[in-house]
């Protein structure tokens, strides 16, 4: 049976997520209202993912109209759509009690969507937005509206743990893991599902237990089970079976990308940070950065006072972390001095994500804090900066999104989390106890 074409009408939100949206729609037409183009003008100019967007889908537009007149449809390839622009049109009557701010953009972009569906009646005319207020207003009006998909992860319900529990295993599968120098083969331990690489279990029989990780191996191409023992860095001690992991990974050369995910409170950017001193001399510099979630398009050098001041208060709970570490150790100490003089050197650096743009990330540990704020564009150009040496580490929590466009399933760490994993330089744990105080982990789980 012949598919049915859609058109698909694009608003401003959509281009600044990503750029080369319109590829992703694959027979069908696309739409782009004027006002988007007026909206991502006020864009183009900024350093942050979004203006560089803005910047990107306005050449690829010029490029596809090659200097000819939008009085048609732009071809966007073989087994692709039209792309096509349109202009305002006077407030449809049905809409006009509706929504009497006629001028406001939104409802601009409503209107000229709603013209369209009530002259193709026969299509599917669909509105892209990730803006949920907007899609409530459209099927208000029984204009369909969805949000944009393509970068979802595959099973938005289950998050990859990055490890998994064990139990009723054989006493001598355990004595032989703990035995000194042990490890476990394929065939001592065959799991209900297969493992993943870089995995890590929990492995109990009774009240005997251990900890371990499914590795690469160089003596066995399928890998083998090893211990993890538990490790003290920099001062700081993990508290339970999931912190044990993190560091575990943290300290571990041969991986170059961890993720950590939590709820406040768990020690996702503490350990981090204290895993990375603890390794400070295999590497040039430690930076620790957030992004910046800004208002509207206004970045923070709409706030008062210089860079210092501006950037301070984003950047305070790195440097709260860093309080913590510091106060394991007597003021006067060689541990409390080696800190500070890391800090006036630069070899530890806070610095606001959107800074470290165009900056070579070689031989440098990075954290990247509060990573839920980021989409994947952006996750996946600061992967593709690391340079021989660098370890990078996404610390965040997906429950916890300050971003107006980004959702649980959309967000860029958890998108990196579900295309990363069985990777052999990857590890990912999810920090499921909070360790902050009693008090602290009671209001996370009951408030």
């Amino acid at each position: 049976m012949h598919k049915r074409k859609k058109i698909f009408i694009l608003d401003t939100n959509v281009i600044l997520h990503d750029s080369s949206c319109i590829y992703n729609f694959d027979e069908h037409d696309i739409i782009v209202p004027i006002p988007v183009l007026e909206e991502l003008d006020q864009f183009k100019k900024g350093s942050q993912s979004i203006n560089h967007h803005a910047r990107e889908f306005v050449r690829e537009l010029d490029r596809l109209s090659a200097g000819k007149l939008f009085n048609g449809h732009m071809a966007l390839g073989e087994g692709k759509g039209t792309l096509a622009i349109r202009l305002d049109k006077e407030m449809h009557e049905d809409l006009q009690l509706i929504f009497p701010d006629a001028e406001k953009k939104d409802h601009r972009i409503l209107n000229i969507a709603y013209h369209i569906s009530q002259k193709h009646k026969n299509h599917g005319v669909i509105l892209v937005s990730k803006d949920v207020n907007l899609r409530m207003k459209a099927r208000s009006v029984r204009l369909q509206a969805e949000d944009y998909t393509t970068d979802y992860v595959r099973d938005p319900n289950s998050l990859y743990p990055g490890f998994r529990l064990c139990e009723n295993l054989p006493g001598e599968v355990l004595d032989k893991l703990c035995a000194p120098g042990g490890s476990l083969q394929s065939d001592d331990f065959t799991p209900e599902a297969p493992l993943c690489t870089n995995e890590y279990l929990v492995l109990r029989n009774g009240k005997k237990s251990a900890l371990a990780i499914f590795a690469p191996d160089d003596k066995n191409q399928a890998g083998s089970i090893r211990r993890v023992e538990k490790a003290t860095v920099y001062g700081i001690s993990p508290r339970n079976a999931e912190q044990i992991f993190a560091v575990d990974a943290l300290l571990d050369s041969r991986i170059k990308l961890v993720t950590l995910t939590g709820k406040a409170g768990t020690g996702k950017t503490l350990l981090a940070l204290a895993a990375a001193l603890e390794s400070r001399s295999a590497y040039r510099q430690i930076l620790l950065t957030r992004p910046l979630v800004s208002l509207s398009n206004k970045d923070i050098g709409f706030l008062p006072g210089d860079i210092t001041a501006k950037i301070r208060p984003s950047m305070q709970p790195l440097y709260d972390n860093l309080a913590v570490i510091s106060a394991q150790f007597p003021e006067k100490s060689e541990m409390a001095q080696r800190l500070r003089a890391m800090l006036d050197s630069d070899k530890l650096a806070i610095e606001p994500l959107a800074y470290i743009r165009g900056r070579s990330l070689v031989k440098m540990f990075m954290i990247v804090d509060e990573a839920q704020n980021l989409t994947p564009h952006e996750v996946k150009t600061i992967i593709t900066r690391a340079g021989e040496g660098t370890k990078i580490v996404f610390t965040g929590d997906i429950n916890q999104i300050d971003h107006p466009y980004l959702g649980i399933h959309s967000n860029g760490l958890r998108t990196l989390i579900d295309k990363m994993q069985g990777q052999k330089i990857y590890a990912h744990v999810d920090l499921r106890k909070g360790e902050r105080s009693e008090l602290a982990d009671l209001a996370s789980n009951i408030l």
